[in-house]
């Protein structure tokens, strides 16, 4: 029984493998927890495995590697049309499988932690920003009329009503804007 390809369903605490030989056959269906996984997959001599591409699906691409084994990732939605049957972990272990044995499969390179690292700070920074936007857009009604002025967005609105207020302590426009440091030199 030489394995060539596994297809690995991923989850939480328990794991789905399903191998294949050099001739497609199926010779392992497999159940494994979390903490079982790693040790296993020592003892199996280098094959390809396949996972679908996740978060997590990067740190144990990464720690199969190194354990020599060839890891593949793919979108999940080009393993999808390789389900055949009802939806389980067993039955997507077996798609997976499928799916990389495909000549044309289109594949997900496996970042490094520091890609990943860097793509959360991203991911975090992108968040913020749209929590504040979304934010400013309701807070308060001054900011929403300034907003209406073109050239001026949420933020700036937000900016000049922090700075300003309501700009009632100014005589004209022509003073609120020598205060913005906006003169005719």
């Amino acid at each position: 029984m030489q394995i060539t390809t596994i297809g690995l369903d991923i989850a939480k605490s328990v794991f789905h493998i399903y191998g294949v030989d050099a001739h497609g056959r199926m010779v392992l269906k497999k159940q494994l927890k979390r903490k079982q996984l790693l040790l296993y997959m020592a003892q199996l001599a280098p094959c390809r495995v396949a996972m679908e591409a996740c978060g997590g699906a990067h740190h144990w691409a990464r720690a199969f590697q190194r354990l020599g084994h060839e890891v593949k990732l793919m979108a999940p939605h080009y393993v999808k049309p390789y389900v055949k049957s009802n939806k389980n972990d067993y039955n997507d272990a077996e798609a997976i499988c499928e799916a990389v044995q495909r000549p044309t499969m289109r594949f997900v390179p496996v970042k490094s932690l520091e890609q990943q690292d860097i793509q959360m700070i991203h991911r975090l920074r992108e968040r913020l920003v749209k929590e504040r936007t979304r934010l400013v857009n309701q807070a308060h009604e001054v900011c929403q009329r300034l907003d209406e002025v073109m050239g001026i967005g949420p933020v700036t609105a937000s900016a000049l009503y922090a700075a300003a207020g309501a700009a009632r302590e100014f005589k004209n426009g022509r003073h609120f804007s020598a205060w913005l440091g906006l003169v005719p030199r």
